[in-house]
């Protein structure tokens, strides 16, 4: 495996080495020649986008310049279009939007510059986790540094091109992660999805064309037009195009948030930015390879699975935003689901049936399956109540909360069925002697 070199590397303040500030972002490449990335003309970035292979890195993996295509291309002073980049990162296990917004946030700064002209929008607005404060200051300062230098506003980089960016600080609601829940909070509203159609492009913020984009989809722009879109498209598989931020955390002897292309093998992954596994290769008991609502994948599974979009679907999970939770033979597998499950009842809007109910429901069940005081046709109907909430919600939460639940069945049954039937063993002459 040929790993990812450091003139590749487009976060290249990602632990916070050298300032955050305008001037040393200035000698890191930020800002260079924006001017002439915005004379390439809107059309141009936008096929340079699709050319790249990008696709977005919130989780959904959906083509960034085909999304961006949807705008309208002639919009009005009485029907603006607007940018909304997702900064919330609320998905547990998800911590790489917090490091370019601490240490490099005039790649974000830019990249809304540089997406907004291309999209034709009017301004963006940076939709910031709550619980974010000391991130939340490092951007604001940027932004304030981008305006003073004429980066950004009036007349932006001297292009002609007048473009505002705000930033707006949630409330810490993780159902604000979804794009129209996230536009519902911006309007001052009650974080809830909406029904679609309407989809942002046609009707988003205020009801004007909207797209929203996550934080590392739009950080990687103006580094992609300024090396060439072919050069982006030189890393990882077909169709899994780029270079990717991991955040691994877990039963691995050193966390940490890197850089690397995509499609690298999970083994190689952990290898060589984490040091392996705690206790061995041998004491790997499964992985959640892509935040909290994906599957997880069983060790013999993961091993040797190339880490992009198609190779972990093919294992019936996902890459998501690429956050790694190892989970080595310590681990309670069926606590760490029932954890999940009650995290998703808590954030759970209550908007849908399905997922208000279900998802408390299936949290209960899961909390007497951890001790097996169950029946063991419990573990069938709980799966059948996850097929139920699954895809019958107006938003994924419903979906993220029932695929962990899929995914410890599908592949830790015999671990359910024998806490059942231990705790059977232990109970029932504690019965008997009740009667």
């Amino acid at each position: 495996m040929t790993f990812l070199d450091d003139k590749d590397r487009i976060f290249t303040n990602l632990y916070g080495f050298q300032s955050a500030g305008l001037k040393a972002a200035q000698t890191r490449g930020d800002w260079d020649g924006t001017k002439k990335l915005l004379a390439m003309g809107q059309d141009a970035i936008i096929d340079q986008v699709k050319e790249s292979g990008l696709r977005g890195r919130g989780g959904a993996g959906f083509p960034t310049g085909v999304k961006w295509s949807f705008m309208p291309k002639a919009p009005t002073a009485e029907r603006p279009s607007y940018l909304v980049i997702n900064a919330d990162e609320s998905e547990p296990g998800s911590c790489k939007d917090r490091e370019i917004l601490r240490h490099d946030p005039h790649k974000l700064i830019e990249g809304a510059l540089v997406a907004g002209f291309a999209m034709r929008a009017k301004a963006a607005y940076i939709y910031i986790r709550g619980e974010y404060i000391r991130e939340a200051e490092a951007l604001q300062k940027a932004i304030d540094e981008a305006y003073d230098a004429g980066l950004i506003g009036k007349n932006a980089c001297k292009s002609g091109f007048d473009y505002d960016v705000y930033l707006h600080r949630g409330a810490g609601a993780y159902i604000c992660g979804e794009e129209t829940a996230m536009i519902e909070s911006l309007e001052g509203k009650k974080g809830q999805p909406r029904l679609k159609p309407p989809f942002p492009a046609g009707a988003g913020l205020y009801g004007m064309p909207t797209t929203v984009n996550n934080v590392e989809s739009i950080a990687v722009v103006p580094t992609i037009l300024r090396r060439g879109a072919a050069w982006f498209a030189g890393f990882g598989r077909e169709n899994n195009k780029g270079t990717k931020l991991f955040q691994i955390s877990g039963h691995v002897q050193n966390p940490c948030v890197v850089e690397e292309a995509m499609s690298i093998p999970f083994r190689d992954l952990i290898e060589k930015h984490c040091g392996g596994i705690t206790g061995g290769w041998d004491n790997l008991l499964a992985v959640i390879p892509g935040g909290s609502s994906v599957p997880l994948v069983p060790a013999a599974e993961i091993m040797d699975c190339p880490m992009d979009f198609d190779g972990l679907r093919e294992l019936g999970s996902g890459l998501g935003t690429a956050a790694v939770i190892v989970m080595d033979k310590s681990t309670d597998i069926v606590r760490a689901i029932s954890r999940i499950s009650y995290f998703y009842k808590h954030e759970s809007c209550g908007q849908c049936t399905p997922c208000r109910e279900g998802t408390g429901w299936m949290w209960r069940v899961m909390e007497r399956l951890v001790t097996g005081e169950a029946d063991l046709e419990e573990i069938d109907i709980l799966h059948d109540v996850t097929r139920e909430v699954e895809g019958h919600t107006i938003c994924a939460l419903g979906d993220a909360a029932a695929w962990p639940i899929q995914g410890l069945i599908r592949h830790f049954r015999p671990e359910l069925e024998r806490r059942i039937r231990d705790y059977r063993g232990t109970a029932q002459p504690m019965m008997e002697a009740a009667e």
